[in-house]
């Protein structure tokens, strides 16, 4: 298997959702900002948003690139490049609203 320059080992990347409860994913090289909401990951195949309601993780293994979360899952998508950054202004503005 090939590794990342952090030592993440790189391989197939798959998402398994069992009854809206529990979700596994591979492939995982960094998690970039989670809260019980929401999910933004950055994965071997680009970049996720997992949205939901009661969101935590409930496993997580640095080095093969595996997380498991637990919750309500109400959806599900790939962010296409230079998706990530229009993200983090919108979680910016929401932190910082001007009056």
């Amino acid at each position: 298997m090939d590794k990342d320059q952090n030592g993440i080992i790189l391989g197939n990347h798959s998402v398994t959702i069992n009854e809206r409860k529990n979700i596994v994913i591979t492939g995982v090289k960094k998690i970039d900002s989670f809260d019980e909401e929401e999910f933004l990951m950055e994965t071997s195949m680009g970049h996720i948003v997992i949205k939901g309601n009661g969101l935590e993780i409930i496993k997580l293994d640095t080095y093969q690139g595996n997380v498991s979360i637990k919750g309500k899952v109400n959806s599900l998508s790939y962010m296409e490049n230079g998706s990530k950054k229009q993200k983090e202004e919108g979680v910016f503005s929401k932190l910082f609203k001007w009056v």
